[in-house]
């Protein structure tokens, strides 16, 4: 396993549940899922609220909507099929658990940084075969890697000092090689929300470096936790 757990660089990447496993023994794991469960967590934490991630049921109805968070303050409970369940999954590990996206990946850099030695992110990518606008199925496939999660999750890792893996290295480079806002919204995931509707979700994921907020999970809610 050692080998994927990328040991001996400061800085690593893996994808989804699986890849926290791998990534268990960094001191710090930043969960990445632009589209939209870190987006809208950010707009949350940054205008001085709280999330509590939760379960997400396909049976629900509730999807996430980042236009709808804007102003959003006290706890707020936020459903995800991806974040939500890497947030738990990454408390379990025992490193310091932070919430990143395009908005404040550089922020939650710094923190990272004052947090621990090693560090891994962890794009959440999505699954085959869900549809989250439609409430999905009650089974859905395998992890799909997107677009917008490994450009996320590249800002954050462009923005740390440190040795990093091949997989991070090369996250990092398509974040800093790549016209972002374009690549997001014509990605699959960016049209499949735009052609539905919420194209206004979709400007607010790929506005980079506007935040300062720096989500990190504190008994099961992510609270601010910026450097002051």
């Amino acid at each position: 396993m050692s080998m994927f757990a990328q040991e001996g660089y400061r800085l690593r990447l893996e994808w989804g549940p699986e890849g926290v496993e791998a990534l268990r023994g960094c001191d710090v794991l930043v969960v990445v899922d632009v589209l939209s469960f870190t987006t809208s967590v950010d707009l949350v934490v940054g205008n001085g609220g709280q999330v509590r991630p939760s379960r997400w049921q396909p049976s629900s109805g509730k999807t996430l909507r980042p236009a709808s968070l804007v102003g959003a303050a006290g706890l707020v409970e936020l459903p995800s099929p991806n974040g939500s369940n890497l947030c738990s999954l990454a408390a379990k590990t025992g490193a310091h658990v932070l919430a990143a996206c395009l908005r404040n990946a550089s922020a939650v850099a710094e923190r990272a940084q004052e947090l621990g030695k090693t560090i891994g992110v962890v794009p959440g990518g999505e699954r085959w075969g869900l549809d989250i606008l439609k409430s999905g199925p009650r089974e859905f496939g395998p992890l799909r890697p997107c677009v917008e999660d490994f450009l996320g999750a590249g800002a954050v890792l462009a923005a740390l000092d440190g040795e990093a893996s091949p997989e991070a290295r090369l996250a990092a480079t398509a974040f800093l090689n790549t016209d972002v806002a374009t690549a997001v919204s014509e990605c699959g995931s960016g049209r499949e929300l735009i052609e539905n509707g919420h194209a206004a979700d979709v400007a607010l994921a790929v506005e980079i470096g506007v935040s300062r907020a720096v989500p990190v999970l504190v008994d099961g809610v992510l609270i601010n936790g910026v450097l002051r």
